[in-house]
């Protein structure tokens, strides 16, 4: 697939994926799937199909009647039998059920992912009066409570960036790989937060997305659009440093000449080995915090709001389609900010 972007391949491998899933659940669910190929992405229409699965699973488990029937050969009178009561039971059996003889756990956001899933399939079959009933739309949507964005602090991010570059505290093993890969790690941490890009987006770079003559990147968002992401001069440094002495002297794998960051194994670095990478360094700069590349994200875009006061630049520069994401995110930030300006108008002079 060399001739493929990155994004491509990963949709090519996610459709695959979609495909194998599909083969596993009732038949009618084929015309839901393709009537999303034009509004979702294969990452959402290949979650949606799990977390479906997960329902079909859950009927099975629960009817002694549909028990010992193949889930591909359901028909879909059975969406027409549930009612809202039964719905609410599956919301329940989701916070802990077994799988495949593992025990499975979702929280808050699991259980509203899963039933945003269940609730999009019935509107589709109800809207084309395929099904007579709609549980899902009397069922009161999962209450999702606020979590506290976990972020690091400055000296935290200075703290992490002198572990990347030194090593300290790492395993016998793990500095024995990090001597082989210190450059590049410092210009994925030193990139992710001086930048706030996703690490999907970090992952899918290629050598000419990088512009040194203006200090920018290209990158594919989320939704698969292109953007322009500018960076200084502390993301330069590492990043040149990390090309021009050690990404010039490897010899990629077929099919991963173009990538930015390359593996031990001389194959484009996955989103799992950077979060991987991200849980390795950090482990030993904060006990109290689970950093992960996203709270990465979360750290510059704390910092810039907070240099910027902007939250429509945070929006842009995060690539958030909705600037109420981003408000959601910071509000905390806001909040201080608005009780800053309390005392910053004087009504009369002291």
């Amino acid at each position: 697939m060399a001739d493929y972007s990155y994004k491509e391949q990963t949709d090519l491998k996610n459709i695959q994926k979609l495909r194998n899933v599909l083969q596993k659940l009732p038949r009618f669910l084929g015309s839901y799937f393709r009537s999303m190929e034009s509004t979702k992405s294969t990452r959402t229409r290949l979650s949606y199909a799990y977390d479906l699965s997960v329902f079909f699973s859950f009927l099975q488990t629960e009817n002694p009647q549909l028990k010992d029937k193949p889930t591909e050969t359901l028909p879909m009178a059975v969406l027409d039998e549930l009612t809202p009561m039964d719905i609410e039971e599956y919301l329940s059996y989701l916070q802990t059920y077994e799988k495949d003889g593992v025990t499975r756990v979702n929280k808050d956001h699991g259980i509203l992912r899963k039933f945003a899933a269940l609730r999009s399939m019935y509107n589709y079959f109800f809207k084309k009066e395929m099904i007579n009933t709609n549980p899902p739309a009397h069922v009161e949507i999962p209450k999702l409570h606020t979590k506290t964005i976990v972020r690091l602090d400055p000296d935290e991010v200075a703290d992490m960036l002198d572990m990347v570059e030194s090593g300290d505290k790492l395993t016998p093993a793990q500095l024995r790989n990090h001597k082989k890969t210190k450059l590049r790690d410092v210009a994925i941490i030193t990139l992710l937060l001086g930048t706030g890009i996703r690490v999907s987006e970090c992952v899918g770079l290629n050598l000419k997305d990088v512009d040194f003559k203006n200090n920018k990147i290209r990158i594919i968002r989320k939704g698969g659009n292109e953007d322009i992401v500018y960076f200084g001069d502390e993301v330069a440094n590492a990043l040149s440093d990390y090309m021009e002495l050690d990404r010039k002297q490897l010899e990629p794998a077929e099919g991963h000449e173009d990538a930015l960051f390359i593996s031990l194994k001389n194959q484009r670095l996955t989103v799992r080995s950077v979060e991987r990478l991200a849980k390795k360094y950090s482990a030993n700069v904060t006990t109290l915090k689970k950093i992960t590349p996203h709270k990465l994200r979360s750290t510059y875009g704390t910092s810039l709001y907070r240099e910027t006061g902007d939250i429509y630049l945070v929006a842009d520069v995060l690539g958030h389609k909705d600037v109420n994401t981003t408000k959601k995110h910071y509000a905390a930030i806001q909040e201080d900010r608005k009780r800053s300006a309390a005392n910053v108008v004087k009504l009369r002079e002291p």
